[in-house]
């Protein structure tokens, strides 16, 4: 069998396959960028709070690193594997700390994956990409330093030279921009 000609991929999935294959960490980088605040948004609303949802982005997008090889676009959309991953690493958390699973958490085994759902998750993701087009090159590289995982405030500081104040302004700013832009995309 042929695999799907790179044309018929989305950019998500040619990401996913850049990072799997050559451990392309620009590719990863926008990954994140995609991923990161829809995962964010998407934990918060299974009821954490905004530190321990960032902090579970965190956990999944370095899984979704340590676990490219893993992947096959064949079997899943990028958009459903990552987010298995962070139900998953939600769920236990909740049971380490032995708080309630919330309904709309538990997932069944061999559940197929539903096409109307991915193309909701995809359209979000083109919204997401052009909300973040709105910020300013400023906001948009500290959030991107941030949320990559990569670099604490500390870090970017050290790279940057820039204040500590300024760059966490601009995280925040960059963040509410984001907020602004993107309301309303997901609403039941």
């Amino acid at each position: 069998m042929s695999e799907k000609t790179p044309q018929t991929l989305s950019d998500q999935t040619l990401w996913m396959l850049a990072v799997r294959d050559r451990r392309d960490k620009r590719a990863f980088s926008q990954l994140f960028d995609f991923f990161g605040p829809r995962l964010k948004g998407f934990i918060m609303r299974g009821g954490a709070t905004s530190a321990e949802a960032e902090d579970i982005v965190q956990d999944v997008m370095l899984s979704v690193w340590h676990k490219a090889a893993s992947f096959d676009p064949h079997r899943a959309q990028v958009s459903s594997w990552i987010y298995q991953i962070a139900r998953n690493r939600q769920v236990d958390i909740r049971r380490k700390t032995r708080r309630p699973v919330p309904e709309e958490l538990k997932v069944e085994p061999a559940t197929e994956v539903d096409s109307e759902q991915i193309i909701a998750l995809e359209q979000e993701a083109a919204k997401l990409h052009d909300a973040l087009e709105t910020l300013s090159d400023n906001q948009r590289l500290m959030v991107e330093k941030a949320y990559l995982g990569e670099l604490s405030h500390s870090e970017i500081h050290a790279e940057t030279g820039l204040p500590l104040g300024t760059i966490k302004s601009r995280i925040r700013l960059g963040l509410e921009r984001l907020r602004h832009e993107l309301k309303g995309t997901r609403q039941s």
